[in-house]
């Protein structure tokens, strides 16, 4: 197997190159690229690889700036120490998305699904996630409230129906969603954008961290100073405050 990283952290390129070839010690590494410039210029004149593992962020740039500079035919494994960028990576050749700290485990598993993948099965996939894609921007299109999430599940992508979603909550710069079935999903979102896009007689933006479902709201306690505490189902592991400005609001919206 033909392989190429890209990769501007000198020791993490090191050692994603050690695991791919302990995983699998025929490999070909063809090359280790740091930059968007780099990389630009040696797809544009070298053999493309059968499989690449590209870490978004560069030293220059994000690393689809690449695929907008060369046609790469080649399917990617992305690797990022942040979670955002999960649909975009899949608008390229992308076979997964990892998260840093990179375990061997879930780069073994990448491999192997890359593996599995045949390349007419991979072509099919790949356009099944770009035909998801344009479904779910088509749905919006002229319409500014959002009626489902694409989210990464494991190895694959799915999709969630707002209405299944009992909450959003930012937690550690992320924004998780969280179904009715307590299952947390990240989501490429702020808070504030879902707010623009979510239907307001369903979604209230109760504070900074949380965006809830109506039917979320298990119980509303008076808090200290006018303000509100919430007791969410699913629980969540956080206690949530309506500040004493946002109460009356959030009352007129529960319509109590």
């Amino acid at each position: 197997m033909r392989i190429v990283i890209i990769e501007d952290e000198i020791f993490a390129a090191e050692a994603l190159q050690k695991i791919i070839l302990e995983l699998r010690p025929d490999t070909k590494i063809m090359a280790r690229l740091a930059s968007i410039e780099e990389a630009v210029a040696w797809f544009g004149s070298n053999e493309m690889p059968q499989l690449i593992f590209c870490d978004i962020h560069l030293s220059d740039g994000s690393s689809f700036e690449i695929f907008k500079e060369i046609e790469i035919k080649s399917p990617v494994i992305f690797t990022t120490a942040y979670n955002e960028y999960a649909i975009e990576a899949f608008k390229v050749n992308s076979v997964d998305y990892l998260l840093k700290p990179l375990k061997k485990e879930e780069i073994l598993k990448a491999i192997e699904k890359y593996e599995e993948l045949k390349q007419d099965k991979l072509s099919e996939e790949l356009q099944n996630l770009q035909n998801l894609l344009q479904t779910q921007m088509g749905s919006n299109s002229g319409n500014n409230t959002k009626s489902r999430f694409m989210v990464k599940s494991g190895q694959s992508i799915k999709t969630i129906s707002s209405k299944d979603v009992a909450y959003f909550q930012a937690e550690e710069g992320i924004v998780l969603l969280v179904n009715f079935k307590g299952n947390r999903f990240a989501v490429n979102y702020t808070l504030d954008q879902l707010e623009n896009q979510l239907d307001h007689k369903t979604f209230f933006r109760a504070n900074r961290q949380l965006i809830v479902n109506i039917r979320a709201v298990k119980e509303v306690h008076p808090y200290f100073k006018g303000r509100l505490q919430l007791k969410l189902d699913p629980a969540s592991e956080k206690d949530h405050i309506i500040s004493s400005s946002k109460a009356s609001a959030f009352k007129e919206w529960l319509d109590l």
